[in-house]
């Protein structure tokens, strides 16, 4: 099964490969086809890359070996379309989600080529989409001539000339996408299979384990019955060995008591006068004969002694026999163990393998749902500008001929279309929120500083009183947590009565986590003195378009508190508000630590 993965893995990143490097040659060839108005001010090309992209790689790589024009090449990369300096070439792929309308307004008049992928039929100036581990491109000539670039007539000739066209390529490439995911449908029911397989032969690899384990349990149970058979084998040499020593002992003794009376006979035989004499030889033999009986008897005591020593032994063997089981019981419940914990691991590890493929998802979801609230809120911009564009035309063509409330339901139409796209834009900012791609530390006391600077004007015309304690250096987006500040501290002024004085008071503390108290975080509160919030409306002002009083009464799009809480929340912390009609508001907001 490895060996499959290895293989498909190899095969898909040998075709990503491709395609980048295809991607790279064609931007070169591009560049070689087009001639710029100002050629003679540049003494190198340089290309821009927009977004995260891995392309500004492979065109860096193949800078070292190719050239633009006979100049050399350099490359530099943006995140935002604001910061594009003096460049030749703008490369950009819809897969960062950039408006192309937008990137063409900022770079118009300052001689950049601007080459795309993947964005609508004649939206760029040249675009490409790549079909199998090639490409193909389309070119806007008006665009192109609108920046007096000259284009080479190759470049013209090869390129999709026709919507139809464009329409025909994007199918060849989704059947071509379609082939590679039922080839990697069949490669995936290859592996299932294999899988399936390997875990059967893994079922009767464990039991042929658990056999083994058995066998080397009986195995054991034998060595220990053979240590004590020869244990008592030894035990029964030490006891012949001493009877064999007790009869060596008793035939020698014998041996000198029969050459002692052979030789007494010999001296009864030949010494009969010396009776006497070998009467005390005898005397001294009967009391040779004492001493050994005592040697006799201090061996024997010996024998005693070994005997208990051997009995000794013997309780030591046993208590090692049962030292010895208890280990083995030891190993077998530290393997139990082990097995047990191997098992958690594998359960484990499937449950982070789980829990990464649901975050996976889980993104690529939130990628689509900000993709869809884009593509949604440019498609209906569409007809309202369509509208606002018929009514303008009425009033200029038939305005002498209408009557007063054909012209007032047309101001009204007009203000209705207007106000649609404030709120579409509006609802375009807010799924644009919390992306955090830009999170730095950030010092809160200089962020409030450079605030009330930007609301100079209005805090000197409203006489605001602020009450600002210490506050941290905290990591976030430093754009995102000066709008919540921003959005506050305008409610805090907006929502009074005419004749308060608004005053704003800005406290921190740093608390602690009920449910997990190792984690810390930042809890800022804003309060103010304004007309207070009913407590069955203080989950309600947190929703999006959501407004508690007329438009004649204070003005805004009941968005701001919105916005406050997506990026809270996108930070990790949470916002509340505590309230009473008469009494002021507290905002509270925390960000972890």
């Amino acid at each position: 099964m490895m060996q499959s993965v290895s293989y498909v893995h190899a095969q898909n990143t040998e075709n990503k490969q491709v395609e980048r490097l295809q991607r790279a040659i064609f931007i070169f060839n591009v560049g070689n086809q087009v001639a710029w108005p100002n050629a003679t001010d540049f003494k190198e090309v340089t290309i821009g890359v927009l977004g995260p992209d891995r392309t500004a790689i492979d065109v860096k790589a193949m800078a070292q070996q190719r050239s633009i024009d006979g100049k050399p090449v350099k490359v530099v990369t943006y995140s935002k379309v604001k910061d594009i300096g003096d460049i030749q070439i703008l490369y950009v792929n819809n897969r960062f989600n950039y408006a192309i309308e937008y990137i063409l307004q900022s770079i118009k008049g300052k001689n950049i080529l601007l080459v795309s992928e993947d964005y609508a039929y004649n939206a760029s100036m040249i675009n490409m989409v790549n079909v199998g581990s090639s490409f193909e491109y389309e070119i806007n000539l008006s665009l192109l001539t609108a920046e007096n670039f000259t284009v080479a007539p190759s470049l013209s000739q090869n390129a999709v000339t026709s919507v139809q066209k464009w329409k025909a390529l994007f199918k060849n490439t989704q059947s071509l996408l379609e082939k590679e995911q039922a080839i990697l449908a069949d490669k995936t029911k290859e592996l299932l299979e294999k899988d399936t397989l390997l875990k059967s032969q893994e079922d009767i690899l464990a039991t042929q384990k658990d056999t083994i384990y058995q066998q080397e349990k009986s195995l054991q149970t034998k060595e220990l019955d053979f240590k004590k058979q020869l244990d008592s084998i030894d035990i029964l040499l030490s006891m012949n060995q001493l009877q064999e020593q007790k009869y060596e002992d008793k035939v020698a003794l014998e041996k000198v008591l029969e050459k002692q009376i052979r030789d007494q006979i010999q001296f009864l035989k030949t010494q009969q006068e010396q009776i006497e004499e070998s009467t005390q030889k005898l005397d001294l033999q009967e009391a040779l004969l004492a001493e050994q009986n005592e040697e006799i008897s201090e061996a024997t005591s010996i024998i005693d002694t070994q005997q208990a020593i051997i009995s000794n032994e013997k309780k030591i063997n046993y208590l090692l026999i049962a030292i010895t089981g208890l280990l083995l019981l030891g190993a077998i419940y530290f393997y139990i163990n082990y097995r047990k914990k191997r098992a958690l691991s594998t359960t484990l590890m499937a449950k982070n393998k789980e829990i990464s493929t649901q975050a996976k998802k889980l993104a690529l979801k939130n990628d689509e749902v900000e993709q869809f609230a884009y593509i949604a809120s440019h498609d209906l911009k569409e007809p309202l500008n369509t509208i606002s564009s018929l009514i303008m035309l009425i009033k200029e063509e038939s305005g002498d001929t209408l009557d007063a409330m054909t012209l007032e339901n047309l101001e009204y139409m007009d203000a209705s279309s207007t106000r649609m796209r404030s709120l579409i834009e509006t609802l375009l900012q807010h799924s644009k929120l919390g992306a955090m791609r830009d999170v730095e530390l950030v010092d809160c006391n200089a962020l409030l500083r450079d605030l009330q600077k930007d609301l100079a004007t209005v805090i000197q015309k409203n006489q605001v009183v602020f009450d600002i304690d210490p506050l941290p250096a905290v990591m976030a987006s430093k754009v995102e947590l000066r709008l919540v500040f921003q959005n506050l501290i305008a409610n805090g002024i907006k929502f009074r009565k005419a004749t308060t004085t608004p005053v704003i008071k800005i406290s921190y503390s740093k608390d602690a986590d009920a449910a997990f108290p190792d984690q810390y975080y930042h809890t800022f509160n804003v309060t103010d003195n304004g007309i207070g919030i009913p407590t069955e409306h203080q989950e309600k002002i947190f929703t999006i378009f959501q407004r508690l009083h007329a438009d004649e009464a204070y003005e805004g799009s009941g968005i701001g508190l919105a916005h406050s809480k997506k990026i809270v929340h996108a930070h990790g912390g949470s916002i509340s508000v505590e309230s009473a009609p008469g009494f002021g508001s507290t905002f509270s907001f925390t960000l972890p630590v």
